[in-house]
């Protein structure tokens, strides 16, 4: 199995009780959409950010009704907040007295060394840590014009400067963005950044628009990085329901074996003449099953017993179709023999008694004699079908044959 490029060290900061870098488990951000003013509503989507995989949720924090909002959303917050301060340096303090575990301050925005150093004083003061987040879209005029437009070395000199000001006041609790909408300049803005200091960092591509696009371009950023062994905490920033980017973060952590499975991975075959169902339909209604479960399985749908028990023996447990019945599969072993429409139904209730009980127990428990009727039904359908393996092998003794003679 390939495994990530170890992560490169970087110090510990502590937003709240979720640690960020020094080797830390690399957690999930997303930020809410609602007005912060709306209390209830705002908790209502930062509760469904945390069931969604969210370890950490930002606010926005532009006025003085949505710094009030969050006196009264952090105490009642099941996640730390982070409070993401505009233009306006007061809301800064005023996030800060509302009792944030962090604030995100863009170098684009707050361009006055002195109050840059009165927040970075303030959150000193209160032990709160402080994103640096630069933006490929709010860049410095200076550095634009000093670069030639927003480079990876203007993104990096932006937040340097930054951490400059953090430092003349004694202040180092910091991580650090320096997201563009562009992913080769994302890439190797990171990429600079870790060459550059030991701070932890926040990745993701900003701006990238709506699903399936965005989530490709967010993967293609973030996940880069990630196995390259850069980056401590990220957030996809897609134009679609917060949860969705939560979601999408947790699942590509799991996918990387970069944080524990929480939820199920299902994997499906991508369907086939051969398939005895409508494979795309079925993974959709498990999808749909599994979806509010939490279980930390791999599970697998296959379109047909020929070879699908087979190549989904790594899997926790899986289902494949064949004459009508569904081969019900723990790790590549049939252990029942069920009609085709209670498929879905039964492959939950196996894969909930298998975490419940364990591989061995389940194994234990097969149905007597699923393993021979599964292998009857297969044996039907390789006449019906034939057998691609087994041609692949005829016409491998064939060219050595034909080499041989040469």
């Amino acid at each position: 199995m390939m495994l990530a490029a170890a992560r490169r060290p970087t110090r510990r900061i502590d937003v709240g009780r979720v640690p960020i870098g020094g080797g830390a488990p690399i957690s999930v951000q997303s930020m809410t959409i609602t007005k912060t003013a709306d209390v209830e509503g705002t908790l209502a989507q930062v509760y469904a950010l945390a069931g969604a995989g969210a370890d950490i949720v930002r606010c926005t924090c532009n006025d003085q009704a949505a710094a009030e909002g969050l006196a009264r959303i952090v105490p009642r917050s099941p996640v730390p907040i982070v409070a993401d301060v505009h233009n306006d340096w007061r809301m800064g303090i005023a996030a800060l007295e509302a009792g944030v575990q962090c604030l995100r301050l863009n170098p684009g925005n707050i361009r006055r060394p002195d109050r840059i150093k009165l927040i970075a004083s303030e959150a000193r003061d209160r032990k709160v840590p402080i994103r640096i987040g630069v933006n490929a879209g709010s860049l410095d005029k200076d550095l634009y014009d000093k670069y030639g437009g927003a480079t990876p070395e203007a993104l990096v000199e932006s937040a340097r400067i930054e951490l400059g000001l953090f430092e003349e006041v004694g202040f180092d609790e910091v991580k650090i963005s320096v997201k563009a909408s562009s992913v080769p300049l994302m890439v190797a803005a990171y990429r600079l950044m870790a060459d550059t200091v030991d701070h932890p960092l926040h990745l993701g591509v900003t701006e990238a628009g709506p699903p399936p696009a965005g989530l490709i371009k967010g993967t293609a950023g973030i996940a880069t990085l990630l196995a390259e062994g850069i980056g401590d905490t990220i957030r996809y920033s897609l134009t679609a329901d917060p949860v969705e980017e939560a979601k999408a973060g947790r699942q590509l952590l799991e996918a990387m074996n970069l944080r524990d499975r929480k939820g199920v991975d299902l994997i499906a075959c991508p369907s086939c003449g051969r398939a005895e169902i409508d494979v795309i339909q079925v993974a959709k209604d498990a999808m749909a099953a599994f979806e509010s479960e939490n279980l930390p399985v791999q599970v697998a749908v296959m379109g047909c017993v020929v070879n699908g028990p087979g190549e989904a023996r790594e899997a926790d447990i899986g289902i494949a179709a064949g004459r009508k019945r569904g081969h019900l599969f723990v790790k590549g072993k049939v252990v029942r023999v069920v009609p085709e429409d209670e498929m879905v139904e039964a492959l939950l209730t196996e894969a909930r008694l298998l975490v419940e009980q364990g591989v061995e127990a389940r194994l234990a428990a097969a149905d007597e004699g699923a393993a021979e009727e599964a292998e009857k039904d297969r044996a039907e359908l390789l006449d019906l079908q034939g057998d691609d393996a087994n041609a692949s092998e005829v016409a491998v003794e064939l060219i050595r044959k034909s080499l041989d003679g040469r």
